[in-house]
């Protein structure tokens, strides 16, 4: 029995994308191409794999059974089949795009961006803001690295937990905060949804006490430029945050409220786990957030 290796490229792709045009768009072939496939599959696994439900395609039980089984199956071929071979960083030359809010962004970019100018001259960073909305530019291939506070729920993306943060009250004027001080001053809040509660507020409630909600912002400096000339207060990571209020010649002091340290989790797809480059990259992300901890 002679199998064709590349059909198992085809079922991933399928499984991942959940349509031909998608997998046909992913693997770079023509969605015919694709179909017919597919229609290999079917004859040889004795399933449809995909099945039609309105305008989406669904995956059978079976689909749903060796989906993780054939992603394993494309890992271990492509590190038997690839050649052994060491990463020369100063030819490196390959743009990497990270995706954070920019309060990490601006925490991170000197200590990794220093690293990169000196040990791979040619490699170029993009830093994108944080999405509003849930994205799959991981799965796509559209970023290379995802740093946020939340650990990613699909299987195939990996994540590692890159150091924790903890909460202070932002000022313009350096003041000790009482629970009830803090109550009483205007909040300024950073979502990228435009939310205007978050958990501070359920522990205020449990204390009977309630804050005014001044504003809510999407972007780190805004919400440092509003602080910087009113009286409200903002709660937020101290050491992620604190290059802006540096800027912004704010000042922090503790919270009267205990919060959780919230982590840093850099996210990025399966598919990168054994390239060399990028584990360069995130090698480098965790040893510049080390030294934004440390400091």
């Amino acid at each position: 029995m002679q199998l064709d290796l590349n059909l198992l490229t085809v079922l991933d792709a399928l499984l991942e994308e959940g349509s031909v045009a998608g997998a046909a768009q992913r693997l770079r072939l023509s969605s015919p191409a694709v179909s017919r496939s597919l229609g290999r599959l079917r004859r040889l696994t004795g399933d449809d794999i995909l099945v039609r439900t309105g305008r989406t395609m669904t995956p059978t039980p079976y689909a749903l059974a060796v989906r993780e089984e054939v992603g394993d199956l494309l890992r271990r071929t492509q590190i038997v089949l690839a050649p052994s071979r060491e990463l020369d960083l100063a030819g490196l030359d390959r743009v990497f795009t990270l995706q954070c809010h920019d309060a990490l962004t601006t925490a991170l970019a000197p200590p990794l961006l220093t690293a990169v100018m000196t040990e791979a001259p040619n490699v170029r960073l993009r830093f994108l803001a944080e999405a509003a909305v849930d994205t799959d530019d991981l799965r796509h291939g559209r970023v290379d690295l995802e740093i946020g506070a939340d650990a990613p729920a699909r299987p195939e993306i990996r994540h590692e937990t890159v150091g924790h943060d903890r909460f202070v009250a932002v000022l313009g004027q350096a003041q000790p905060l009482d629970l009830a001080a803090y109550a009483g001053r205007p909040h300024v809040l950073i979502s990228r949804r435009g939310r205007l509660t978050d958990p501070v507020d359920e522990i205020l409630e449990s204390q009977r006490l309630q804050r005014r909600i001044l504003a809510t912002v999407g972007t780190t400096a805004a919400a440092a430029h509003i602080v910087a000339r009113t009286e409200a207060v903002l709660t937020a990571p101290e050491l992620t945050w604190r290059p802006l209020a540096q800027a912004f010649e704010l000042v922090s002091v503790p919270l009267p409220v205990a919060l959780p340290t919230p982590p840093i989790v850099a996210a990025w797809h399966q598919r990168y786990d054994t390239d060399p480059a990028h584990s360069w990259l995130r090698d480098r992300v965790r040893t510049a957030f080390a030294t934004v901890l440390a400091d």
